[in-house]
C-alpha cells in the first residue's frame, strides 16, 4: 500500500473518531451544568482541557461560558478538533482513498458530512444541543458499522482499526490527565455529593457509566473507576482494551508485509510492560505521573506509525 493512501486511511478514522469524543465531551459538560444550582465555569473549563483544545480557545475568547465553549468545540472553524472540522477532515481523506474504501463506507461519511454541515451551519440552541449531540455520535456509528460489515480484512482495515483505537486511547488518557486529582487516594473517602459528580462525569465522557454498574454496582469508588478505564480489557474505551487492538491490528500488517518494524515494538511495550501494573501499583508509581507516561507513549507511537510506513512518501 502507498503510504499516502495508509496516511489518510488512519487520518480519516481518528477524525471520525474525535468528532464522536467530542460530542461525548460537549454532552458530559451539558449534563453536569444542568446539575448546579448555579453558573459554573469550571467544568466548561475541564470539558476544554480534556479536549486539549485550552490555548487555541483562550485565543479567541476573553472568558470561559458555556455558549462560548460549544461553539468553540461544536463548529468553530479555528479550532482544528472542532466536530464539524473533524468531520470534514475525515471527509476529505476519504475522498483522498475512495477506492480503498466500501460503496457503504464512503456513502456513511459522506452522509455524516453534509449531516453535520445542516446541522452545525449556525449556533446551536440548547434545546437543539441533545438531538444534534446524539445524531453526531449515530452517524459516526454508522459509518464504524459499515467498516466492520462490509470491509475485506486486510491491511485497508488495519489501518482504519488503528486510526481508531490511537485516538480512542489519547481521549481516554486526556480525560484521566485532567480529572485524575479526583481519583487519588487522598480524596477516596470524602465521598460528597460533589465527588460523586465529579466521579460519574469521567464515566459519562467515555460512554463508561452502563458498564462499570454492570461490573461494580452503584458505588462510585475511585479506585475501581481508575481501574476500569485503564486495566478493564473489555470495555471497548479503556487504555487495556485499547491498547490490545492497536497490537492486534499491528501485528496483521506485520505478517502481511513480512516486517514488524519499530512501532510494532513501541505498542508491545506498552501493553506487556506499562499496562502489566495493577491499580494498586499504579497509585504507588503516581496516578498522574502514569498518565503522563501514557500519553508521551501514544504520541511517539502515532509518529513513529508516520515514519514506519511512510506516510508523507
Amino acid at each position: 500500500m502507498l503510504g499516502k493512501t495508509a496516511n489518510g486511511l488512519f487520518w480519516m478514522y481518528r477524525y471520525l473518531e474525535r468528532a464522536e469524543n467530542v460530542s461525548r465531551l460537549v454532552e458530559t459538560g451539558q449534563r453536569i451544568a444542568l446539575t448546579r444550582s448555579g453558573e459554573s465555569d469550571e467544568d466548561w473549563q475541564s470539558v476544554l482541557q480534556s479536549a486539549g483544545v485550552t490555548a487555541g480557545f483562550h485565543d479567541h475568547y476573553d472568558a470561559v461560558t458555556k455558549d462560548t465553549v460549544i461553539d468553540w468545540m461544536l463548529r468553530a472553524k479555528g479550532n482544528p478538533s472542532s466536530v464539524l472540522n473533524c468531520i470534514g477532515g475525515a471527509r476529505q481523506n476519504a475522498r483522498l482513498v475512495r477506492t480503498a474504501l466500501t460503496g457503504e463506507v464512503w456513502e456513511g461519511t459522506n452522509a455524516i458530512y453534509m449531516g453535520a454541515r445542516d446541522m452545525l451551519a449556525r449556533k446551536v440552541g440548547e434545546r437543539d444541543l441533545p438531538n444534534i449531540l446524539r445524531r453526531i455520535r449515530q452517524q459516526t456509528a454508522l459509518v464504524r458499522g459499515a467498516t466492520h460489515g462490509t470491509m475485506l480484512r486486510n491491511d485497508i482495515y488495519d489501518f482504519c482499526r488503528i486510526g481508531t483505537f490511537l485516538e480512542r486511547a489519547d481521549n481516554t488518557t486526556r480525560i484521566l490527565d485532567v480529572k485524575y486529582y479526583v481519583l487519588l487516594p487522598s480524596v477516596m473517602a470524602v465521598g460528597t455529593d460533589l465527588d460523586n459528580v465529579q466521579w460519574e462525569t469521567i464515566l459519562r465522557s467515555v460512554s463508561a457509566r452502563g458498564g462499570f454498574r454492570m461490573e461494580f454496582g452503584n458505588q462510585f469508588e475511585p479506585r475501581d473507576i481508575a481501574s476500569f478505564l485503564i486495566l478493564d480489557r473489555r470495555f471497548p474505551r479503556s487504555l487495556g482494551f485499547c491498547v490490545d487492538k492497536l497490537r492486534s491490528n499491528m501485528e496483521f500488517l506485520g505478517r502481511e508485509y513480512g516486517n514488524f518494524p519499530r512501532a510494532h515494538g513501541m505498542v508491545v511495550d506498552m501493553s506487556e510492560r506499562h499496562l502489566s501494573r495493577d491499580i494498586d501499583e499504579i497509585f504507588d508509581y503516581g496516578l498522574h505521573e502514569f498518565v503522563q507516561e501514557t500519553l508521551n507513549c501514544l504520541g511517539a507511537l502515532g509518529q513513529q506509525i508516520e515514519i514506519d510506513y511512510r506516510f508523507y512518501e
